[in-house]
């Protein structure tokens, strides 16, 4: 069990996963937070991440800091997405390490396990073949960090260890059509279409992929769980248990937004994977279990976007 006044280091505090994690975390009245931009540490630079852990001894470390992205980004960007996710990690994991952290939390993606894996996956299934081409960077990246804890949990007895949740969705989403991933696009499209009464929408590919999502606040409970109750060499799978294909995925959106256009497909898009459910046995069995539910995820996810679309928007404009 963490201690209350613990210092805690989480690694991508503004992004998605990062945000949920440190909110999650004062809920639970843990307060003693070491928070840096990427613009205040660069985390790709090995030296800087070591003199930062070296000065700040961190007890526990949630490493959340990932540059991410729907299909496009990873298929256009691979040795940006390849780069930028292999250094951060290793040198996160090595500094943790050298500076004596007393315990560390990686933040895999379900993203990275093979294209044809078993379903539902269970977490011996990562490296029993091939990545989907789309996202091979972003997963060999991952998945070298993933098997670094382990390494380091072996050979040093460091209590490292990762996570692996599955399609994450919620308030503080990347709603950039450039950049992001399937719900945040969908979201967006609905609403510019039912905002300029556009008789139709189109979605990508057959709309038959099979996919699990989860609320980014469910994912942020689960690792502050992980790191309070699981000790291990394995990583852990962090899902629902309940899929929806892309095309139900739409018209749950649809509802949501209030859209009343059709949808259309454009089935000259890839599909990606047609199939990606984890197997969270291991995790519920431990005792945790996902609080919220899939139409009230995307309401609140919706309502965010709507009190905030400015920013958002703005965020968008600013980088162009």
């Amino acid at each position: 069990m963490m201690e209350k006044d613990a210092k805690i280091y989480i690694a991508g505090h503004s992004g998605l996963v990062g945000s949920a994690i440190l909110r999650a975390l004062q809920r639970q009245g843990y307060h003693r937070f070491v928070l840096r931009t990427h613009m205040e540490l660069d985390l790709r630079d090995p030296r800087e991440t070591l003199a930062f852990f070296e000065a700040e001894q961190p007890d526990y470390v949630f490493m959340a800091a990932a540059t991410v992205g729907g299909v496009v980004a990873n298929d256009t960007h691979p040795a940006k997405f390849f780069y930028d996710n292999i250094t951060m990690g290793v040198n996160v994991i090595d500094a943790a390490h050298r500076s004596g952290v007393k315990k560390l939390l990686y933040m895999g993606s379900s993203c990275i396990y093979p294209r044809d894996a078993a379903q539902p996956m269970t977490e011996d299934a990562l490296l029993r073949g091939r990545a989907e081409p789309t996202n091979e960077a972003y997963a060999m990246a991952k998945i070298s960090c993933l098997k670094m804890c382990e390494y380091y949990a072996r050979e040093y007895g460091c209590d490292f260890i990762s996570c692996m949740p599955c399609n994450a969705y919620g308030p503080g989403d990347d709603f950039d059509p450039a950049t992001s991933h399937v719900v945040a696009a969908l979201m967006r499209r609905f609403h510019e279409a039912k905002e300029q009464g556009l008789p139709e929408v189109v979605i990508w590919g057959s709309g038959t992929p099979i996919r699990e999502f989860i609320f980014i606040d469910d994912i942020a409970d689960a690792a502050v769980f992980l790191m309070q109750n699981y000790a291990g060499h394995e990583t852990v799978n962090v899902g629902t248990g309940t899929e929806y294909s892309i095309r139900k995925l739409a018209e749950i959106i649809r509802r949501v937004v209030g859209y009343e256009g059709k949808i259309v497909n454009d089935l000259s898009k890839p599909d990606g994977s047609p199939r990606k459910l984890l197997d969270s046995g291991k995790i519920f069995r431990m005792g945790w279990r996902p609080k919220v539910s899939f139409e009230d995820g995307m309401k609140k996810t919706y309502q965010d976007f709507l009190e905030n679309i400015g920013r958002y928007l703005g965020k968008e404009a600013g980088s162009n």
